[in-house]
């Protein structure tokens, strides 16, 4: 088994689409414990940046940013989620095909 600490990002998740092609994307071989520390920071930015735009009639400069950074998050996320399930999916279908009785 692969020691939490040793896990990082695989860099597959893009983020932030402009003309149906991905702009930025998570780069790989950060550490999952970093990148997704950095997604929390950047949840609670546009938390806060939500709770403004919720105030400011005048402009949706608050709103955007707060897309943009939740959309950075969720890539982050996404990309953890690939690292910590990618054995899983063979591993359970090994085990299924194991456990099926022979005919």
């Amino acid at each position: 088994m692969t020691d939490q600490s040793e896990l990082k990002t695989i860099g597959l998740t893009p983020a932030i689409y402009c003309a149906d092609q991905a702009l930025f994307h998570v780069t790989r071989g950060v550490p999952l414990g970093d990148a997704l520390s950095m997604a929390s920071d950047f949840l609670f930015l546009a938390k806060k940046l939500n709770e403004d735009a919720a105030y400011a009639r005048d402009t949706d400069r608050h709103a955007w940013a707060a897309h943009y950074l939740t959309a950075m998050s969720k890539a982050v996320v996404d990309d953890a989620v690939k690292v910590l399930t990618r054995g899983r999916s063979s591993a359970s279908t090994d085990k299924r095909s194991a456990e099926k009785p022979e005919s």
